[in-house]
């Protein structure tokens, strides 16, 4: 069957042996949480990234929620995070009551802005809350040396930057808690899905039981005791074994996937560098010392008019094109919580003037040719 002459934004991948796994998973008389296909995900993620624990969840959102609650966030405490972010980031710790402060980001990375944040910790700060913008990572180094020295936990929303890395070592394992997406616009999907990461013990044993209801459910399954009963405060955040056969059919192939995401990344990067550079726009910069996992590929353009103009035009070339966060700071929850515009202004900049390229792990050269083409063809007044 032929491919759409349309290049939408997003296509779900299938790695080839989805469906063989499901009807696995179907075959086991278990399609609910905790199954076989759930434990091989655990022990993949576990093995690949060196963390002590890994639980899947039905979303990233709810890995948050369990880190918030874990992290026994009440109210009138404080969470730093940066206000170029999704909105689950900050709302997992708004539901447990605590206020977030906004950090400003970075231009060249668009991460948070790390010489920020020692000024904005309080007595009442609980959490530092690290975003990996497209999967390139913030500087881990001064942002533990901060937190460490006002006693602060982080944690890492990794939701773009599984198998990236940092100075070597895996994001997701610099916290004591993180967070992974598999949501059907990541690089590995199940179409909704999560984890969590758990790199200090010390929470395993509870994460497990915040995880499921409440209770010590999980300890009985395992046969560590004869019954399972109500321990804690929790909620069902387990998804069924049919997701976690479907994921492990990718992270099966994550060589494939990110071999293929490596090409479309440097494909956009060598045909569009001196383009972009010639029309004053801006195109992700990889440190030296991270090691991406090739999750996205963005352009800041000039001005609003420019880039609500280049997402017009590509529209009328059969391409889709989105841009991507809003400040949180000055949204309307936001200004509830004391944000007004100008508290972080490069967030207010780049959320304006950003536009984000088709991206999927099947995107041929072909259709990247014919985006590059466009992006070439476009004009716009570069005053």
């Amino acid at each position: 069957m032929s491919r759409p002459s349309n290049i939408p934004f997003n296509h779900p991948y299938f790695s080839g042996r989805e469906l063989e796994f499901i009807q696995q998973a179907i075959a086991n008389c278990q399609i609910s949480g905790d199954g076989a296909f759930t434990k091989k995900c655990h022990a993949l993620l576990e093995k690949e990234l060196g963390t002590p624990k890994a639980l899947l969840t039905t979303s990233c959102t709810h890995a948050l929620e369990m880190a918030a609650l874990l992290l026994d966030i009440k109210p009138g405490d404080e969470v730093i995070a940066p206000s170029f972010t999704f909105v689950s980031t900050v709302n997992a710790f708004v539901l447990r009551g605590a206020r977030p402060v906004f950090i400003d980001i970075r231009r060249d990375t668009l991460n948070l802005d790390e010489k920020l944040l020692d000024c904005l910790i309080t007595s009442r700060t609980k959490a530092i809350l690290v975003v990996h913008y497209a999967g390139v990572a913030c500087e881990m180094d001064t942002i533990l040396e901060v937190a460490g020295r006002h006693g602060v936990p982080v944690v890492e929303d990794n939701a773009h930057g599984l198998f990236g890395k940092y100075r070597g070592k895996h994001l997701g394992t610099f916290g004591c808690l993180a967070t992974l997406s598999f949501h059907e616009s990541k690089n590995f999907t199940c179409g909704e899905g999560g984890a969590l990461l758990i790199n200090d013990p010390q929470y395993i044993e509870r994460a497990e039981i915040v995880r499921e209801k409440g209770t010590n459910r999980s300890r009985f399954f395992r046969g560590q005791v004869d019954k399972y009963t109500w321990l804690d405060i929790g909620s069902s955040y387990l998804p069924s074994d049919i997701l976690a056969a479907f994921l492990y059919a990718q992270l099966e192939t994550r060589e494939i996937i990110q071999s293929k995401r490596k090409r479309i990344w440097k494909y956009y990067e060598e045909n569009l560098r001196d383009w972009a550079a010639a029309r004053r726009v801006q195109i992700p910069t990889v440190p030296s010392q991270c090691e991406q996992p090739y999750h996205m590929f963005y352009l800041v353009l000039p001005s609003l008019q420019a880039r609500q103009a280049l997402i017009a035009y590509l529209n009328t070339r059969e391409i889709s094109s989105v841009f991507h966060y809003l400040p949180l700071h000055f949204s309307r929850m936001g200004r509830k919580f004391g944000g007004k515009k100008g508290d972080c202004p490069v967030t207010e900049e780049v959320s304006n003037r950003l536009v984000r390229l088709p991206f999927y792990n099947d995107l041929t050269e072909a259709e990247q040719m014919r985006v590059v083409a466009a992006l070439k063809d476009f004009r716009w007044e570069a005053s």
